[in-house]
């Protein structure tokens, strides 16, 4: 599920900061190549067992990711439930409990990053 009016869609920050901040909020940079990452934050869901992960879909838009003063821009961010053996599955619908985990993160990082 892409999450529409987080507020994160669109703001800039530096590689080095970015990973700094994400880093405190509880997310850890997954999926990286020259010029995209992802941020994602490991939400369990204790009623159902089941984890989601909060997804924070970033471009590089000055330089490249081995570089900390590279420039990224927040594209988009999106929360599904982990599947087996790997990937995440968008189409399900998100528990309350889990939704307001995700928003307090998003609220962290856009008062971080604002």
């Amino acid at each position: 599920m892409i999450i529409e009016n987080s507020g994160l869609n669109g703001l800039k920050s530096e590689l080095g900061y970015l990973d700094e901040v994400t880093e405190k909020a509880g997310f850890f940079r997954g999926q990286w190549e020259y010029y995209r990452a992802t941020y994602d934050l490991k939400i369990e869901d204790q009623q159902s067992d089941n984890i989601y992960y909060l997804r924070i879909n970033t471009r590089a838009v000055e330089g490249k990711l081995e570089q900390s003063h590279a420039v990224l821009v927040i594209e988009h961010v999106y929360i599904g439930r982990a599947t087996f053996p790997h990937g995440l599955e968008y189409e399900s619908p998100i528990p309350k409990q889990v939704m307001d985990v995700a928003n307090k993160a998003i609220q962290s990082l856009h008062a971080a990053l604002s």
